[in-house]
């Protein structure tokens, strides 16, 4: 009995241990994310005086499987960019709705016998459309259903420019996203991948790219989930961003050089978390070859995405993303604790691990012994309750301080009602929605197949776009 009794308060002891060291790395990201955010406002005016007439060359390249909803506002957003420079290409993933035929006609493409050169392997292609009318090229691409990793090694492939661009067939770039997100290789031409902003498009009305209303979604999931991405692309991914440690680039907005990428093998078809394999691929990659190397975080260079209105589609997305995260540190363990890397595997991988993998695990089992100590009289019940309240309320008030910052930096403007929202909802997303997300992640482990590779589909919604 005096075993178990030592075991449980160990236990006990490490949960504790595990929340606060959470809520530390949340501070601190919270806080360098605050102060980096406040230098961007004060330097932008400095930035916007000096104009750069040189722009990098681009593909901005859309892997598609069933898209017919989205796709065609999405290429009509890529053609109102502020850039010159860049080609639109759009591979079709063996669609079994009308994705390719709304892309055909609405922008009068025509059929051509243009060639392949497969640098990176992929499945074959079956035809391919092209047309030259509008301010930037647009190709599609029909290939055989490989996943969208084998989509986006595709694009790839057929691309022109030595820069890509890979984004989801659902998402919109503000109107300045490429000048920003290019203007970091003009800084530093060490930089091999460069992450931007993700924001949630839910209820946002677009005018050319640009936003022509604003505030958070009228449904609570999808408000919930822009405090999420607030903490994480406003805080976290800044303060990783310090020593070069981002392990992971969006799917829905990254941009790469293409030798590189080629040299590095391309995307990984046999996972379904191909944007974090890719960055850690060229963290290993760049270290192995002695390659001087950037990748880099810009939280100016803005992409809008949707978010899943259902708590099944989002549950889907999550479960989806952790068997990604899955695979991807168990291809890249040697990561783990090893000097060679530095801090990348002493503060980055260490954090995923701890934080995004085993979290669902450690907090089921956290919860379990605080029920069982409490039956054998091991802890006071009233202590660890209130613990757990303030643990709460601080991760709520650090959601919404990001929350404040990015509208600062944004000069925008929050409506009374968005604030007040906002507030109950930052509690709300760190007790409920956090609680949901940890069982889909316990999920996502306890049912992960090695081979599962498909896309991973949820309901689409019509953009809110006016020409």
């Amino acid at each position: 009995m005096e075993v178990i009794k030592t075991i449980l308060w160990v236990v006990n002891l490490f949960f504790v241990l595990y929340l606060i060291g959470y809520s530390t790395f949340l501070f601190i990201s919270v806080v360098i994310g605050s102060v980096d955010l406040y230098r961007q406002k004060k330097n932008r005016n400095l930035k916007e005086k000096i104009e750069n007439d040189y722009e990098i060359p681009i593909s901005i390249i859309i892997p598609a499987h069933n898209e017919e909803v989205t796709v065609v506002d999405t290429i009509n957003s890529l053609l109102s960019l502020e850039y010159t420079n860049y080609e639109i290409i759009v591979v079709d993933d063996g669609s079994t709705d009308s994705t390719a035929q709304k892309i055909i006609y609405e922008f009068n493409m025509q059929h051509t016998q243009r060639p392949v050169e497969y640098k990176i392997k992929c499945k074959s292609k079956r035809d391919i459309y092209e047309t030259y009318e509008y301010k930037a090229p647009i190709t599609l691409v029909m290939k055989q259903n490989g996943g969208k990793a084998d989509s986006l090694n595709m694009g790839i492939n057929i691309a022109e420019k030595p820069y890509f661009i890979c984004m989801d067939a659902d998402s919109l770039l503000q109107y300045d996203s490429l000048k920003k997100i290019s203007s970091a290789v003009l800084e530093d031409n060490k930089i091999v991948a460069c992450g931007g902003l993700i924001r949630i498009s839910n209820g946002i009305e677009f005018n050319n790219g640009k936003i022509k209303s604003h505030g958070l979604p009228k449904k609570l999931l999808p408000a919930m989930q822009v405090l999420e991405y607030d903490r994480s692309f406003f805080a976290s991914r800044i303060m990783l961003d310090r020593f070069n440690g981002n392990l992971i680039i969006s799917g829905a907005f990254g941009l790469f050089k293409k030798d590189i990428v080629i040299s590095a093998g391309g995307y990984e078809t046999s996972t379904v978390g191909e944007d974090m394999e890719l960055v850690m691929k060229l963290h290993v990659f760049c270290k192995m070859n002695k390659i001087p190397y950037t990748i880099k975080y810009l939280s100016d260079a803005v992409c809008w995405s949707q978010a899943p209105e259902s708590l099944r589609d989002l549950i889907k997305q999550r479960k989806r993303w952790h068997i990604g995260l899955f695979q991807s540190m168990k291809k890249y363990k040697e990561l783990f604790a090893n000097y060679k890397y530095g801090l990348i595997s002493f503060v980055s991988f260490l954090y995923f691990l701890l934080y995004e993998l085993f979290s669902p695990i450690i907090e089921l089992i956290g919860i379990i012994t605080i029920i069982i100590s409490y039956y054998l009289n091991l802890i006071n019940l009233p202590f660890m309750i209130l613990f757990l309240i303030l643990y709460a309320l601080f991760g709520a008030l650090l959601s919404f301080t990001i929350f404040l910052a990015r509208i600062y930096i944004e000069e925008g403007q929050v409506k009374i009602r968005d604030m007040i929202k906002a507030i109950g909802i930052c509690f709300f997303e760190i007790t409920i929605l956090r609680q949901i997300m940890s069982i889909s992640r316990m999920i996502a482990i306890i049912t992960y197949r090695k081979k599962k590779v498909s896309w991973g589909e949820i309901t689409r919604m019509k953009q809110h776009i006016n020409d």
